[in-house]
């Protein structure tokens, strides 16, 4: 059995910067990069939590709460907030900052699913995650009602 991580183990952050061909013709971000650079980051974040190559199961949620636009710099940061057996949550969640107004605002937050798997493509166990502060305690104790919801999402194909 693999050793249990704490959160801060495995945390990651981007920064991107919105270029004019990442953009709609209103000039922000196409939901589908920021969904790109989502599934990126998660899978990087699991795969240092777990020291294995990952694949993504599911893409819980995805709230798009503001948009970012061209020259804004857009800073993803994520974290796992619980462990299964061989299953990894990630939150992530995205700002935009315009750099030269010296304005920031949070424009995207997803919860994704991520599962370890070895060099046959099985699923392989994860260590058990250490939530530390009470904002990981939090997303930890919350995760088994968003697990349930996954599940009763799938059940309804």
């Amino acid at each position: 059995m693999k050793s249990p991580l704490p959160v801060s183990y495995s945390k990651m952050k981007q920064t991107r910067l919105v270029l004019p061909p990442d953009t709609n013709h209103l000039d922000t971000i196409f939901g589908g990069k920021v969904l790109a650079y989502i599934d990126e980051i998660a899978a990087l974040t699991a795969m240092k939590h777990s020291s294995c190559v990952v694949v993504t199961a599911s893409i819980d949620s995805v709230d798009f709460m503001s948009s970012a636009k061209v020259g804004d710099a857009l800073t993803l940061e994520a974290s796992v907030t619980w462990t299964g057996r061989t299953s990894m949550e990630v939150f992530v969640q995205v700002s935009a900052d315009d750099l030269l107004a010296g304005q920031k605002v949070m424009t995207t937050e997803s919860f994704l699913t991520m599962v370890a798997v070895d060099q046959n493509g099985k699923p392989t166990e994860v260590p058990r995650l250490i939530p530390e502060t009470e904002e990981e305690i939090r997303l930890y104790e919350t995760a088994p009602a968003r697990k349930e919801h996954r599940k009763s999402r799938s059940t309804l194909r």
